[in-house]
């Protein structure tokens, strides 16, 4: 070896070549890492025994819930709350307007208030209930006021429907003229149990009173009646919670739940929560200077978000449990579930119309520039 040769090694050395290599070409790339190194890392920490199923469920419960925005689609959800619930109340005392109970309705709503919220805030809501369900009236009236709780609640039915998908991890399928239908059909059935429920809270205790004097057990009739209401009121709760669950996502369930686990936290996330938020705003007395005349409204709006969180959560466990029982089937659901769809005739329209957005806009990028 020659001494050019020798001072080019020593360069070639200094530089950080290997040992007789040759020079990397100009434009090199750098050598990436392996494409698949996080999840090998994320693979290296996996114990060597499967966790518990249960452990499991929940823990991916509350990961899923913050990685489907719940919180941000229990708000949506509280929006279509609002936009249903005085069309609703209307509806209600219409109908009950028929038989004479529209003024006792309406009593017993305002008195409901009372009870729920503290003087300030229910008295600032007594004016407008009154004013809302005073203007019901036989024929029109109830039809109007039938067809905009129907309009309305679907609204927040379908909401609920793609906060669903969302939850599932599925696109929505069901053609228009499918989904809307479907949607208003369920719509119907969930607003016939809502009256059932607001029927046991707040015009019961005068037909219990009506029915004891009629048999002659009086007012034994109403202390039995006030204690055995909760438990029917709980089944019709039970009830629109299974019918949401599922009905509204686009995707075929192995069987209805009626009391799904789901369900059972959802109603006790609510009740424990419905008694924390009342005794918050019985002993919290700024709400009003803070709030003014929208207390009361605010402190609905914020139970209703509560609600919904509640019912939300309740669906992504469930959500999970599908996903245990699709892995223990042998499925690789780890990542997305593989669960068969109502219908999926609106996906392929939906991909080829994105698809064209797409080839425009590549278009518009390779346009040349004047």
């Amino acid at each position: 070896m020659n001494e050019t040769e020798d001072g080019a090694d020593a360069l070639r050395s200094a530089a950080g070549a290997p040992e007789g290599g040759d020079w990397p070409a100009p434009d090199a790339p750098e050598q990436a890492p392996p494409r698949h190194a996080a999840e090998q890392a994320r693979a290296a920490d996996v114990p060597a025994e499967p966790p518990s199923a249960w452990w499991y469920a929940v823990r991916r419960a509350f990961a899923e819930f913050g990685r489907d925005h719940v919180i941000d689609r229990a708000g949506a959800l509280t929006f279509f709350s609002v936009l249903s619930l005085f069309p609703a109340l209307i509806a209600l005392v219409s109908v009950l307007g028929l038989v004479g109970q529209g003024e006792a309705t309406t009593n017993a709503i305002i008195d409901l208030v009372d009870d729920l919220l503290p003087g300030e805030a229910a008295a600032q809501l007594q004016e407008p209930i009154a004013s809302i369900t005073g203007n019901q009236g036989a024929g029109l009236g109830v039809v109007i006021g039938i067809l905009a709780a129907l309009w309305a609640a679907s609204n927040y039915v379908t909401a609920f429907s793609r906060a669903m998908n969302r939850i599932y991890g599925v696109p929505e399928g069901r053609p228009t003229w499918r989904l809307r239908p479907a949607m208003y059909l369920l719509t119907a059935l969930l607003i016939l149990l809502v009256a059932v429920a607001a029927v046991i809270l707040v015009v019961s205790g005068p037909v219990a009173r009506w029915l004891g004097d009629l048999v002659g057990l009086g007012g034994t009739a109403v202390t039995v009646w006030n204690v055995a209401k909760w438990p029917v009121l709980l089944l019709v709760v039970v009830v629109i919670l299974a019918l949401l669950y599922y009905g509204t996502p686009n995707v075929r369930l192995r069987r209805v739940r009626w009391l799904s686990p789901g369900a059972t936290v959802a109603i006790v996330i609510g009740a424990v929560a419905t008694v924390g938020l009342s005794l918050f705003v019985s002993n919290v007395t700024s709400l009003s200077a803070t709030y003014g005349a929208l207390a009361g409204v605010i402190v609905i709006m914020v139970w209703l978000w509560i609600m919904n969180l509640a019912i939300l959560f309740g669906a992504v466990i469930d959500a999970q449990i599908e996903r245990i029982q699709e892995l223990r089937d042998g499925l690789p659901s780890a990542d997305s579930m593989h669960l068969r769809l109502r219908d999926d005739r609106r996906i392929e329209k939906s991909e080829a119309r994105w698809a064209r957005l797409v080839a425009q806009g590549e278009a518009l990028r390779r346009e040349p520039r004047d």
